[in-house]
């Protein structure tokens, strides 16, 4: 398939469009986020002085169909720092299009050029589609999240 769309930076006139993502990526793992928090996110993601979140979008003639969001740390293991993508979210109607795909390897080249060799991600076992793409552009790991009771 040919790819119709664009990779790009989130900026301050995606407000609108991003919160249907967000509240889509929201939605599909059924978190419940208040919408006041939204704004503050997008604030810290659309900051050019805040170097440690960033995000990306996928763009198709003025309509955004995708966003990843990521955090930038310090790491024990590494003198470097790491990059952890946090959201990766498309549209329903594009996935399966590339739109992923096209936007971990934003990820990934954006780590590269900043001297981050690790990113890592976490997602549902039984989000078997994504998977299905992790598989090809990544390695699973042994490691289980464990979240404060």
């Amino acid at each position: 398939m040919t790819k119709a769309f664009d990779i790009r930076p989130l900026g301050r006139r995606d407000r609108s469009q991003w919160g249907v993502l967000w509240r889509g990526y929201l939605d599909f793992y059924s978190a419940e986020i208040d919408a006041s928090h939204d704004d503050g996110l997008f604030d810290r993601l659309t900051d050019p002085e805040n170097t440690a979140m960033q995000a990306w979008v996928a763009e198709d003639d003025g309509g955004l169909m995708g966003l990843v969001q990521i955090i930038v740390h310090a790491h024990t293991w590494r003198a470097e720092d790491v990059t952890y993508l946090q959201d990766l979210y498309a549209l329903p109607r594009v996935r399966g299009s590339g739109v992923g795909r096209a936007l971990i390897e934003k990820v990934y080249a954006d780590a590269d050029a900043a001297g981050r060799g690790t990113v890592y991600w976490m997602t549902r076992q039984s989000n078997t589609t994504a998977r299905t793409l992790y598989d090809r552009v990544a390695q699973p790991t042994d490691f289980m999240k464990y979240s404060r009771v």
